[in-house]
């Protein structure tokens, strides 16, 4: 007679989705607030000057190589397949493949790493346009060296991140990016006197930052159960799988960002500020896309993996439908507002110091095209992330490199025709908008059955109305406020901060008088936690 297994220990207890993207939303927007007030402070210091356009450059470089071999893209392969594994009580097996793939990660790109601060010297000037001299190459070059470490640092954190997000915890992820952002501030601050170049400090703080964000991660693996089995197992087909998985979605997402570092080239042949007006323009962009579809996409993707391993088609639908409603609820208000307050937004939040009224209209140029990707950038986050969790990232592959082609091919003729920052911003646009209609049309196919995007688009077509009267009404209540209190500081704070709230009451009070689900489901979340 057999004696009885012993009970396998619980698993950690999923919390809900609703639990997941409040808690991960609240942490990203303060995290994206933080970062605001990162980029304010180093705009105060730094303006749009030709050194700052450098630093953006150098500061692009490792966030496009991380895109491609680290962190997200290394996440995306990565969490099907051991999810898939933990969905089928093989635990131990999960963990081995972590651990090997920890390891492969550890020799990969710290040898990426050393090849390129070698190399930078021929690397960088391959990326800055006709208008950089040579002493701001030099200084690129050597931002970029300080800077590339971070590639390593993040793509150990993309395996742990996504172990994380396996077992549902999405708290320390959300919350490392405000703690980086506190610490690089605190570089910026106090460690400009040690340096002969005040971007240096700037440099060292992003990397010692992200050495920061890696060892916040670490303790949390015990609590979900999770220890590196430290084996290095090269043979096992999970490590090729994940890497085959990978190689796809590495093309995918490096193409999709590398539409941001073809902005900060493209806008190196406009002019020496450019690179920098268009960097800036996308830190107020990303506040709402980070707060609401990084969120939602990021929350919703182990569930995707969950439902697609099981191929519960039916589930997946109805999730992806959702998801969508969701990002055009909370981003369509949010492109009403960069619209309309696009300059006085970017003349509250930057014009200060050595950051002037010029600077201003620049940004706020590039804000304004910025705003029409911003609902079909959220919608490209969370249909990507579909693809990956059926485990077809080549789709998004083949996708990616058609919104590539569009987004450089319509900017160089925008540029070409004298349009300037606004060109290349609208070209990214535009190219967002095909991108969302190609995925939208190919996964329909994917998932065997229509999404409802009939009902869908009548939804959404309330939500653009009422985002119509938020844009309105915004705007009528900022003019009223910047003629009564003036463009100090406060009478701006008031100006700004109430034509916004005009506009979102006059949202809620729409989308909630037609009985939009989703709004109707968040008021209830609402009333829920009030009544506590």
């Amino acid at each position: 007679m057999t004696s009885a297994a012993p009970p396998r220990p619980a698993a950690p207890p999923r919390r809900s989705f609703a639990r997941n993207t409040a808690i991960f939303s609240v942490l990203t927007g303060l995290s994206r607030i933080a970062g605001l007030m990162r980029e304010v402070l180093a705009s105060s210091y730094f303006g749009l000057s030709p050194a700052f356009s450098a630093f953006t450059i150098a500061f692009y470089i490792p966030n496009v190589v991380r895109s491609l071999f680290a962190d997200s893209a290394l996440s995306a392969a990565f969490v099907p397949v051991f999810t898939e594994l933990l969905e089928h009580d093989r635990k131990r097996e999960a963990f081995k493949l972590a651990s090997t793939l920890f390891l492969v990660m550890l020799a990969a790109l710290g040898a990426i790493c050393a090849l390129f601060i070698l190399s930078a010297g021929f690397i960088v000037p391959l990326f800055t346009g006709d208008q950089f001299s040579h002493a701001t190459d030099q200084l690129a070059i050597g931002l970029s060296r300080v800077m590339f470490p971070i590639v390593l640092v993040l793509g150990l954190n993309g395996l742990i991140v996504g172990i994380l997000q396996a077992y549902d915890h999405f708290t320390i992820p959300a919350l490392s990016p405000l703690v980086w952002n506190v610490v690089i501030m605190a570089f910026l601050i106090l460690a400009r006197p040690l340096f002969s170049n005040d971007l240096y400090a700037y440099a060292v703080g992003i990397l010692v930052g992200t050495g920061v964000q890696f060892l916040m991660a670490l303790p949390v693996l015990k609590t979900v159960g999770f220890h590196f089995a430290w084996s290095f197992d090269w043979r096992d087909p999970r490590v090729k799988r994940v890497f085959l998985l990978m190689l796809p979605v590495t093309l995918g997402l490096g193409l999709i960002n590398f539409n941001v570092f073809a902005n900060g080239i493209l806008g190196s042949y406009v002019s020496t500020e450019a690179p920098r007006a268009i960097d800036a323009a996308f830190r107020i962009y990303m506040l709402p896309q980070g707060m609401f579809s990084v969120a939602i996409a990021t929350v919703l993707f182990p569930q995707l993996s969950r439902l697609a391993a099981r191929r519960d088609l039916d589930g997946l639908r109805g999730s992806v439908d959702h998801g969508l409603r969701l990002i055009f609820l909370m981003l369509l208000p949010a492109t009403a507002a960069t619209l309309v307050l696009s300059e006085p937004i970017t003349r509250l939040v930057f014009q200060r110091g050595a950051f002037t009224a010029s600077d201003t209209a620049l940004v706020a140029t590039a804000l304004f095209w910025f705003s029409f990707s911003l609902p079909f950038s959220g919608v490209n986050l969370l249909l990507t992330r579909t693809f990956f969790s059926l485990q077809r990232p080549w789709m998004v592959t083949y996708l990616s490199v058609g919104n590539l082609v569009v987004n450089v091919g319509v900017s160089i003729v925008f540029v070409a025709l004298g349009f300037g920052v606004g060109g290349i911003v609208a070209g990214t646009a535009i190219a967002d908008i095909a991108m969302a209609a190609a995925q939208l049309h190919v996964l329909r196919g994917e998932l065997h059955g229509g999404l409802d995007l009939r009902a869908g688009g009548e939804i959404i077509l309330g939500m653009l109305i009422a985002s119509v009267w938020f844009g309105i009404t915004a705007y009528l209540a900022w003019l009223g406020l910047d003629w009564l209190f003036g463009r100090d500081l406060i009478g701006q704070v008031i100006s700004v901060g109430g034509g916004l709230a005009v506009g979102l009451y006059t949202y809620v009070k729409m989308t909630l008088a037609m009985r939009l689900p989703e709004a109707r489901q968040l008021e209830a979340i609402v009333r829920r936690r009030l009544s506590r």
